[in-house]
């Protein structure tokens, strides 16, 4: 509990890979074991705060994050224990026959591993209470074979390749002087240029190539910022940038596009990136620093960042948080950017050592690897307190990106979306400036285009709305039970309306056109009253689809299985199987003209 509370803390999430997946081994070695003593239901979460309570004040960072700790120990404990009912039945079932002393196989135990996230030692331990090992050979065989097709993948992609033909230019040419903070365009030397994985001494209209300059105003993707794009020219040629990414750590490399001309390593050139798509890459990447330190406000300080992604067109922005976020929630978020967006007051940027910056107040997020120096963002006043009173920064983030030079360049900040990526991991999508305003605009042309349908103001589009949903679901009330009289009146397709002996049981067989799978079980709960001893059978068609119910009473509940004839009209129809209980069960199947068919199928069940 400890090491997992304190992870958490740190801004850790139990996943599959990395960190996370030392915390997530931590977390269900105790909960098995937990499970093990009795409880039956999810128990760590429960036992945090008393851990807090211990502890919060030595380390006052379990106290700042309890929230998140509580509920992603429940999240976890909740999915862990699922899993662990569908593993254990799987080794139940390969111990079965396993006499004391005996070897698992290791497959078995890559499986558990592979498929429901059974760590090696959480095996071991559950076999050794039955006096049983576990073929270690077999695992580590499985677990090699696995690392080495996904080795295969990703070589076939050309990634290890290029990494060392990187590494080697790096090497040679020494890393790429950025003069883009306060630029957009630079003249600069062509020192290399490679095509296909290999350099290359010229290139030629309709190439496709990657290029590295001495200097360059482009940005190069990282810390979730997108690269850069736009154009460079030399005498006598021309080229499209279509991207930039970072290589050996510090070299910029370009993908071009050659538009006219030829081009060399030595040539001169001048490099202008697209200054448009860069301001609003700027202005998204600024309000996220803004959107992050409002998270933490609204929501609490547990919040932290877990990745981002900002271009020109838009902010995609993850972070830490057990549950969605209300509307309220991000109302005032919203309204907090916006705040700081207003006060129009000028960015800082400056660079100082990472320990001197994080005592400065500037947030550095876990798991980041910071240089000898780092640029700390400092963005707009802190919201509240008394008028005149002095108030801190609001922002205060290292970053190495492209900034706004004011926070009002931002202009406008809206949320589009929120939703949950993982487990304790929400994102937001978000726009600014001119892509927010035409997205309000969009979104304020469809309520007009409401409006004037029901020919109603548009501050009156939400009842007629509501209205008509509440009509609608009357509407589908009064249909249900049209069909369920109608149903209950006689048979259709050219069933038998009355029960008939099949098996030395009564059975009520009936094909309803026009009946969905979802209106079939009243149907059959009407029936069930009629024949309180016997097998009801129905066979409903809508849509071009099928659905089967079945429901077995009284005495024949001895004879006959509900779930084993619904699966048997199912697959005479095309369907997959079909679930439930002996007594009750229902399935789908894609093809209504088998309606027939489905209901021999059972009859012929019935008769044996």
């Amino acid at each position: 509990l400890r090491s997992s509370s304190f992870l958490i803390a740190d801004g850790v999430l139990p996943s599959n890979e990395g960190r996370g997946y030392v915390l997530r081994r931590i977390m269900r070695r105790a909960m098995r074991h937990a499970h093990l003593l009795g409880a039956e239901e999810p128990l760590m979460h429960r036992l945090a705060p008393t851990l807090v309570k211990e502890m919060g004040e030595a380390y006052p960072e379990l106290r700042r994050a309890e929230p998140a700790i509580v509920e992603t120990l429940r999240q976890e404990e909740e999915r862990f224990r699922r899993t662990l009912g569908r593993g254990m039945t799987l080794l139940d079932e390969a111990t079965a026959g396993l006499a004391e002393g005996a070897v698992l196989s290791g497959e078995t135990a890559f499986k558990l591993y592979d498929t429901y996230g059974f760590p090696l030692d959480l095996t071991q331990d559950a076999v050794r209470a039955k006096g049983l090992t576990v073929n270690l050979d077999e695992f580590d065989a499985a677990m090699k074979r696995q690392r080495d097709m996904a080795r295969e993948a990703w070589t076939g992609s050309g990634q290890v390749a290029a990494a060392a033909e990187w590494f080697a230019i790096r090497d040679r040419l020494g890393p790429t002087v950025f003069a883009g903070y306060d630029n957009t365009e630079a003249t600069g030397e062509l020192l290399a240029l490679v095509e296909g994985g290999q350099e290359t001494d010229a290139a030629q209209a309709g190439a496709k190539v990657q290029a590295v300059f001495d200097r360059t105003p482009f940005y190069a993707e990282s810390g979730g910022q997108a690269g850069d794009q736009g154009e460079v020219e030399w005498d006598g040629g021309r080229a499209r940038v279509t991207d930039v990414q970072k290589q050996a750590g510090d070299l910029h490399v370009h993908d071009l596009e050659i538009l006219e001309g030829s081009l060399a390593p030595g040539a001169r050139v001048r490099l202008a990136v697209d200054a448009e798509r860069r301001a609003a890459t700027r202005s998204n990447h600024s309000a996220t620093h803004l959107l992050h330190a409002a998270l933490r406000n609204v929501l609490g300080p547990h919040v932290t960042q877990k990745g981002q992604m900002v271009d020109g067109e838009r902010i995609r922005f993850d972070f830490s948080h057990g549950q969605p976020l209300t509307l309220d929630e991000i109302d005032r978020i919203e309204a907090e950017v916006n705040a700081v967006v207003r006060q129009n007051l000028a960015a800082d940027t400056q660079l100082m050592a990472p320990q001197q910056a994080i005592e400065a107040g500037a947030m550095a997020l876990f798991g980041e690897k910071y240089g000898d120096s780092v640029r700390v963002l400092t963005l707009g006043r802190a919201l509240g307190g008394p008028e005149g009173e002095e108030r801190g920064a609001y922002s205060v983030e290292l970053c190495g990106g492209t900034h706004v030079a004011r926070t009002g360049d931002i202009a406008l900040f809206k949320v589009v979306s929120e939703q949950g990526v993982a487990a304790g991991v929400r994102r937001i999508e978000a726009l600014t400036g001119e892509a927010a305003r035409r997205w309000l605009l969009e979104q304020a042309s469809v309520a007009k285009g409401l409006a004037e349908q029901f020919k109603v103001p548009v501050a009156e589009v939400t009842a007629r709305v509501e209205a008509l949903q509440a009509q609608s679901r009357k509407l589908e009330k009064e249909l249900a039970e049209a069909k369920r009289q109608l149903a209950m009146g006689g048979g259709g397709g050219g069933a038998a309306a009355g029960p008939e002996e099949i098996g030395g049981v009564q059975v009520l067989a009936r094909i309803m056109d026009g009946v969905g799978g979802k209106d079939l079980r009243p149907i059959a709960e009407e029936f069930k009253k009629q024949l309180p001893d016997g097998v009801i059978v129905l066979i409903g068609t809508a849509d071009g689809k099928a659905a089967a119910t079945v429901a077995v009473t009284g005495s024949a509940q001895a004879k006959f299985n509900a779930a084993d004839l619904a699966k048997a009209a199912v697959l005479a129809m095309g369907g997959q199987g079909a679930g439930g209980r002996p007594d009750f069960a229902q399935g789908g199947a894609p093809d209504a003209s088998k309606a027939d068919a489905g209901l021999a199928a059972v009859k012929g069940v019935l008769q044996g």
